[in-house]
């Protein structure tokens, strides 16, 4: 029969482990072995047996430390940490920075007045290349396309005055303005034989911010970057310029629509340290196409395993078709990566430091231009530089930002949950598809309504930088966006929010010896200020106390005696249709917005704000 011995576990170092062997042989065989010299045969292997407990004491702790991302020392650990919590290192941060991009064009003659012969406007198509003058080493990419010929609220051409022969203008100068990041475009290619499930390749290089695309050599056909293979869907961007397009709208705020789109040719890729990027592309035949099956009540769920019972299955909000393909392999072809480099502090350019632009892809837009000479000295007008020092390049995430910025990815999980994430999602639409200047989001007032319905009110500027009501095609856009992002279980409604437009009129008291007009003056642009459209937002009440303060502290206003608040009603003066009643929604110095949705505007500030002084 065996005997109960009293082991203990806990013990974990060399000292403790040592002292309990010798104790163990002391208790468990006293007349066995009894020498306990440092020099004696059995406290060797006594002291080797604990040097061995020690050493795997010592791995199994660290391997278990290296499984929290709060703790990981290991560079490799915590990259795949990091990926595991929804998080993609950083390996370098481009600056980034405005370009303004001028170009002269003669004049011509319209309806006996002299403008800008278009015919001369230049292209210069996107991720064209620009160097500093200080530094020829340092890049930047121009990432969207210039087209001096086409003016909108959203991509505005400044037309100014060049030069002129007596009082008629000779040649305009145009501008653009364009965003510009730190980086420069390299090329690698990979061949591929037969598909191998989940192949990867994987590129090596310094300061890699990540794949610009993948083209098949072969076929032509692009690949597309997902952030997991098995998302199968991808936004795409279609210009809003084709008539035939039923999703056509003749909005000049919305340049591009917004669609989602399924693809077989797709990877991901992560970085497995600051200088090793890894493509990994899908496991499936070439030959399998899954993008064509369409959400019905007889195939949702297609895929699952014993598909009987759907009801604890989680879907995402734009594929409801399970597939074990994850996108196809590639074979029997070369694909032609082309990725960014670049970044880091070194990056922050100079203001005015960036002139030097890379003229091979630039062109005219008439391409039957019959004077050659006057084409030449047109093409030679081209200029760019930076207004503004470039900001924002920096080094990749060190460890304290692996793991700060691991965490708080997990934590937001990219989906929209409250009404807040929801806001900041539609502000996040890229100005391509709409500008969305204000957002808010309730619950519908409706108590027959589903309880997971979402109601967000929006709005849109107009060139100006007014308000106006969002067009179609935004809202469409707003939608297609929305849709990879919230809950499954959630219906979104969007609606237009109600514009007030209101004026101010007031009456001051100054101190004696005040300019009357330079204190007018001062609490006029006061008020401008304070009611700046950027500064208000749906829904956002007026509080008449804060405006006697923001008066009062103006210097040289002893006292303000008045304020009024009115209400601006025609829409053929540019303003809006809808009234308010002021003073009902008037309630202990505060105004109050309705409860449909709505927000404030002064929409003629330089004439809606009028002020008088007075006297006691």
């Amino acid at each position: 029969m065996a005997i109960k011995r009293d082991i203990r576990y806990i013990n974990r170092d060399f000292s403790t482990l040592r002292d309990q062997l010798i104790n163990y042989s002391k208790t468990y065989f006293p007349n066995t072995y009894n020498d306990f010299t440092p020099a004696s045969p059995g406290m060797m292997f006594m002291e080797m047996a604990a040097y061995i407990g020690d050493v795997l004491s010592f791995y199994v702790d660290n391997q278990f430390q290296e499984t929290f991302i709060q703790y990981a020392r290991q560079t490799q650990n915590l990259y795949d940490l990091a990926y595991l919590l929804g998080y993609k290192p950083k390996a370098t941060n481009a600056a980034t920075t405005l370009l303004d991009i001028y170009q002269q064009v003669p004049a011509t003659t319209l309806a006996s007045q002299k403008v800008p012969d278009y015919s001369y406007a230049l292209q210069i198509p996107a991720n064209t290349t620009i160097t500093s003058t200080l530094n020829g080493n340092l890049n930047f990419l121009m990432t969207e396309k210039v087209d001096f010929s086409i003016s909108s609220s959203l991509d505005p051409t400044e037309v100014t005055v060049y030069e002129t022969a007596g009082n008629l203008p000779t040649y305009f100068l145009l501008k653009k303005t364009r965003k510009a990041i730190s980086a420069t475009v390299k090329s690698t290619s990979f061949s591929f034989s037969s598909p191998v499930p989940f192949d990867s390749r994987t590129i090596t290089d310094d300061n890699i911010i990540g794949i610009l695309d993948i083209t098949d050599s072969v076929t032509g056909d692009k690949w597309h970057e997902v952030d997991y293979l098995a998302q199968d869907a991808i936004y795409e961007s279609i210009s809003n310029s084709n008539p035939n397009d039923p999703n056509y709208t003749q909005d000049p705020d919305v340049s591009n629509l917004l669609r989602i789109k399924q693809v077989q040719n797709r990877f991901a890729t992560r970085l497995l340290n600051r200088t090793n990027l890894q493509i990994q592309f899908g496991s499936g035949n070439p030959y399998d196409t899954t993008e064509e099956i369409i959400p019905n009540p007889d195939n949702v769920g297609l895929g699952l395993p014993y598909g009987e019972n759907k009801l604890t299955t989680a879907y995402a909000p734009t594929n409801f078709i399970f597939t074990n393909t994850y996108g196809i392999a590639p074979s029997n072809t070369t694909l032609v990566v082309r990725y960014l480099v670049g970044g880091g502090v070194e990056s922050n350019a100079q203001a005015n430091s960036l002139q030097n632009i890379n003229t091979t892809g630039v062109s005219f837009v008439n391409f039957n231009i019959g004077d050659t000479n006057l084409a030449n000295q047109i093409f030679g007008t081209l200029l760019v530089t930076n207004p503004v020092a470039a900001s924002g390049g920096s080094d990749g995430d060190d460890i304290n930002e692996l793991r700060q910025n691991s965490l708080g990815s997990f934590q937001s999980q990219l989906r929209n949950v409250t009404f807040d994430d929801y806001v900041v999602r539609v502000l996040s639409l890229p100005a391509q598809y709409g500008t969305v200047s204000k957002v808010y989001a309730e619950k519908p007032k409706a108590s027959s309504t589903s309880f997971n319905t979402v109601d967000l009110y929006v709005l849109s500027y107009n060139n100006t930088k007014k308000l106006t009501t969002a067009s179609d095609a935004l809202k469409r856009n707003i939608n297609t966006y929305l849709s990879q992002y919230k809950m499954i279980s959630d219906s979104i409604g969007i609606k237009d929010a109600f514009i007030i437009n209101i004026g101010i009129n007031f009456e001051i008291i100054t101190l004696p010896g005040a300019n009357s007009d330079e204190v007018m003056l001062k609490c006029i642009l006061a008020l401008q200020n304070e009611f700046n459209i950027d500064r208000w937002q749906i829904n956002q009440p007026i509080i008449l106390k804060n405006i006697f303060t923001l008066l009062d502290q103006i210097q040289g206003v002893q006292t303000v005696k008045t304020i009024q608040i009115t209400n601006k009603v025609d829409s053929n003066l540019g303003y809006s249709d809808f009234a308010y009643d002021i003073t009902a929604a008037t309630d202990n110095n505060v105004i109050y917005p309705s409860l449909d949705p709505m927000i404030f505007e002064i929409k003629y500030p330089n004439t809606d704000i009028q002020g008088r002084i007075v006297s006691f």
